[in-house]
């Protein structure tokens, strides 16, 4: 037989073939996971979960810590001298070279609460709220650039392709509210984070498990409108003939990610309506507003902290922000540890307090754990460039030990994990690594990280890599 004939030959064969055996398992496997998915089934969690859902408050360009939450008054003694070759020596920094002077921190701090945390001025409103935090002080990560420092917090993975925390979230355990997406991103500080949107893509999980980016500035959700002289129900007609299609060609070829896709039309259709009534602040009272000093009509970390209150009501599963802006170098004014970073905290200081409180006075704190940080921290260095002071006060990036901190949703109240050195360098007591703080917040969820898994290429891949431990000292 000639080899072009033979090859189109054999492809017919294997198509009946696999149309045969899925078309006679009742529906066929293509029509069950399509039913499925359409439905929005929700899987069950692993074990008795403490919280529902999380939101998670990324900050994106690594906040300091030294000028924030660990206070550290032998640092601010000897601020100016020189770095102890001992904090050099056999490390990678991103841009500081040879020797470095010791920067004091640039920020007085007071204890507060019960608990007598240690928060600097920079925080004053959130500094009221400790008392429903608890901080780890011990964060490392791998990773000491922005990119794979995000991906590797996000994803699991310093490299792009692995799915993101919000999207094995949903994987495990779906979604409370069928007429939103369970994995909701919003952004603030005018950039999207150093790694893309790759933070918040499913990676090789199914894609109705990606993150959905909305908005609170124009339309809330992006490409979601019906075209010019398409109204709702020519919209309803087209999406039911492209299932009955989809559901075909899946029982022929068994491929599941056409339910998915399938999933998605049936969500972007019911979207159009829940979604601008869920993004809309008009329905908030002037106290709330005043709350959280938002601005509507804009897309800003207080409104996004707003939305978030408002998204967890409705029983959106993940609520992932990303705040950009945070790189702190002192190589321009903007970067400065007293000029951008003061605009920075100032940005936050009021919405984060007032999520908590709001979250709090509602009843959906204790069953909505919220978590802040970045991909890493900063050094206790100053930042210096081939022998030479950047033109500001700045420090470099710092994975070796930084500040996260988690509240409500099962999380211990008024509680500090772990202590680093004298200078804020080193952990020298409990540290946490990012694997490690993945695990704890999915066993918070009622998921066992080491069985969350996906099997693609051959083996199981999951959040937490081949490592990882829950943190049982984080937990009430």
């Amino acid at each position: 037989m000639h080899e072009p004939t033979h090859h189109f030959t054999r492809e017919r064969l294997q198509a009946v073939t696999r149309r045969h055996f899925l078309g006679a398992c009742g529906l066929g496997l293509g029509g069950m996971a399509l039913g499925t998915l359409a439905r929005g089934a929700t899987p069950a969690p692993h074990f008795a979960a403490t919280s529902k859902r999380v939101i998670y408050l990324h900050m994106a360009g690594g906040p300091s810590q030294l000028e924030l939450f660990d206070h550290k008054p032998e640092l601010a003694k000897r601020g100016g001298e020189a770095c102890p070759a001992s904090l050099l020596e056999g490390r990678r920094f991103a841009f500081i070279e040879g020797a470095a002077e010791l920067l004091a921190p640039q920020a007085a701090f007071a204890q507060h609460g019960a608990s007598g945390a240690w928060v600097s001025e920079r925080l004053p409103e959130f500094a009221r709220m400790v008392d429903e935090v608890t901080f780890i002080k011990t964060m490392r990560s791998e990773q000491f650039n922005h990119a794979p420092a995000q991906l590797f917090v996000q994803t699991g993975s310093a490299l792009p392709g692995a799915a993101s925390f919000g999207s094995w979230v949903t994987y495990g355990l779906g979604s409370e509210n069928a007429d939103l997406p369970g994995f909701i991103v919003l952004l603030s500080g005018g950039k999207v984070p150093d790694a893309g949107r790759s933070v918040w893509g499913s990676g090789f999980l199914p894609s109705i498990h990606q993150g959905v980016q909305c908005q609170g500035e124009g339309a809330p959700l992006l490409f979601a409108e019906n075209p010019a002289g398409v109204d709702r129900e020519l919209r309803r007609a087209c999406i039911e003939a492209i299932r009955r299609i989809d559901e075909e060609h899946m029982a022929q070829t068994g491929d599941r990610e056409i339910a998915s896709r399938v999933a998605q039309y049936e969500l972007a259709f019911r979207m159009q309506t829940s979604v601008p009534e869920a993004m809309d602040l008009r329905g908030e009272s002037a106290a709330v507003h005043a709350l959280y000093g938002t601005e509507p009509g804009r897309n800003c970390f207080a409104n996004n902290c707003l939305l978030a209150r408002r998204l967890a009501e409705r029983g959106v599963r993940f609520i992932q922000l990303y705040d950009w802006g945070w790189d702190s170098h002192g190589s321009v004014e903007g970067e400065g540890l007293r000029e951008g970073f003061l605009h920075k905290t100032r940005s936050i200081d009021r919405p984060l307090a007032a999520l908590l409180g709001d979250l709090k006075q509602r009843g959906l704190l204790e069953e909505t754990l919220v978590v802040w940080g970045g991909e890493f921290g900063r050094t206790p260095m100053m930042e210096s460039r081939k022998g030479k002071r950047n033109p500001f006060l700045g420090r470099d990036h710092h994975p070796h030990a930084f500040t996260m901190w988690l509240a409500g949703g099962g999380a211990r109240r008024g509680s500090t994990h772990g202590e680093t050195d004298e200078l804020g360098a080193l952990p020298v007591r409990d540290p946490v690594h990012v694997h490690d703080l993945q695990a704890t917040v999915l066993h918070a969820l009622g998921l066992d990280h080491e069985r969350l898994t996906y099997r693609v290429q051959g083996r199981d891949f999951r959040l937490t890599d081949t490592r990882g431990k829950v943190v049982r000292e984080l937990l009430a």
